[in-house]
């Protein structure tokens, strides 16, 4: 056997999804049974697959015949795309409402998708500290921690580390979302897999983004910050280990991601890193100080944003890429603002590596109130760009907006949505907010 049937048979080994479920049963994840004649036998293997404390009550009527399938059935699985004119990813443009709410069977489902209605399997949990860690390691590739971990960096920590992490998250997602499109392929098959998620069902599996950033945001920490700042490097080593396993595995975990497709994302990310790291610098640079930066940005972002999708589709992943580009467009703009505003200082070389400062009442206090008003303002922008930009994308295509859920499933509201959106969000980040804090006196 040749070196590259081995590899083919390998490949093929770590894609199974038995591996994945098998992987699910070490962990206390089983799928419920079949329902019963009795709906008190079913009452009760509800109740043992909530988490503790969950009192979410279930009532149920008979699903109805050809209604939805559960998620991970062909009708919602994700299909593989052969090269060239398979099957669109996700659903046809205006069409995902088909997939509708799910039955009223599986009310209390561990996670939902808010846009299609689709419900993640209701399962029978017996390990719940992991349930609850590798929820945790999901929720640091979601917007809700993106949202909060480069403001943090930038208002509170190191600008200069929190606008290259920025830099090296936009390439690395983008990356990874547009090789899905490429490669094609579906997610675990359900049966036998369990899906306790099922947001990202829509897009297609390999690799996986979520361990794509799981990798290049903790490996890039250390990076940016070794040297600069004193501190041991057995402690970025355990950081990058413990960051990079949580999320990883809990991607296997929940039903999202064969084995593969984890290995495939962290041994691309570490790719990507290698290839464009030694050009994060000169690109912060030039972001900052080039006259037409934000021009050449604001062009290039959006240009990379057409070039990768198509409109005749809907996917959380052609969404997801709109808001990447987006956020990354904005932070840099306002990054290029705030230097020539004299808004951003960074320390000189000269007096590296830079040390802790001491921990005081004042300090702290500073930190939660810059944490607080800034937050409070990025939530503000997005909730007013939210309702200006999808009306507005509505008025343009035509599109009915009486529901802003259907209307979002169309690409060409999702996509200027996003973009835009998310674009002031990282405006806001990076020069709005220090220009309040630096008006306020607690810069």
């Amino acid at each position: 056997m040749s070196l590259r049937q081995r590899l083919a048979q390998l490949a093929g080994w770590l894609q199974e999804p038995q591996k994945v479920a098998r992987f699910q049963r070490l962990c206390g994840v089983e799928a419920l049974p079949k329902r019963s004649a009795d709906p008190r036998e079913d009452e009760k293997a509800d109740e043992k697959a909530l988490p503790p404390g969950d009192t979410r009550q279930r009532g149920r009527q008979p699903r109805a015949p050809g209604g939805p399938q559960p998620p991970g059935s062909d009708r919602n699985q994700c299909p593989a795309k052969p090269a060239g004119d398979g099957a669109p990813n996700g659903v046809r443009n205006g069409l995902a409402a088909e997939v509708g709410p799910a039955s009223p069977r599986r009310v209390g489902a561990v996670r939902r998708n808010s846009l299609t209605g689709e419900e993640g399997e209701l399962a029978c949990v017996s390990n719940w500290p992991l349930y609850y860690l590798f929820s945790f390691g999901t929720e640091l590739g979601n917007e809700l921690f993106y949202i909060m971990f480069f403001p943090f960096w930038i208002w509170n920590l190191d600008p200069l580390v929190g606008r290259r992490l920025v830099v090296i998250w936009v390439l690395v997602m983008y990356l990874g979302q547009c090789t899905k499109d490429i490669v094609r392929w579906p997610r675990p098959a359900s049966p036998p897999v369990v899906k306790l998620e099922i947001f990202y069902n829509s897009e297609y599996s390999m690799p996986s983004t979520h361990a794509m950033s799981g990798t290049a945001i903790p490996v890039s920490m250390v990076l940016l910050t070794y040297g600069r700042w004193q501190y041991p490097l057995i402690y970025g080593l355990i950081l990058i280990s413990g960051w990079c396993s949580i999320v990883c595995l809990s991607r296997i975990y929940m039903g999202m991601h064969s084995i593969l497709d984890v290995i495939a994302g962290f041994l691309y990310a570490i790719l990507i890193l290698a290839v464009f790291y030694p050009f994060v610098d000169l690109i912060d640079n030039f972001n900052q100080a080039h006259k037409y930066s934000p021009l050449i940005i604001i062009g290039l972002h959006l240009a990379l944003g057409i070039f990768s999708f198509t409109l005749d589709t809907w996917s959380t992943s052609r969404g997801d890429t709109a808001e990447i580009l987006g956020s990354g467009a904005g932070i840099a703009c306002g990054c290029h603002v705030s230097y020539n505003l004299g808004l951003i200082s960074d320390p000189s070389l000269d007096i590296l590596p830079l040390a802790r400062p001491p921990i005081t009442m004042t300090l702290f206090g500073k930190a939660i109130l810059r944490i607080l008003i800034g937050m409070g303002f990025i939530l503000m922008v997005r909730d007013i760009m939210k309702k200006i930009s999808i009306p507005l994308a509505c008025k343009v295509f035509n599109i009915p907006c009486d529901d802003i859920r259907k209307a979002r499933q169309h690409m060409e509201v999702e996509l200027p949505y996003r973009y835009i959106t998310y674009g002031m969000v990282g405006f806001s980040i990076s020069f709005f907010v220090p220009y309040v804090f630096f008006f306020i006196g607690i810069s």
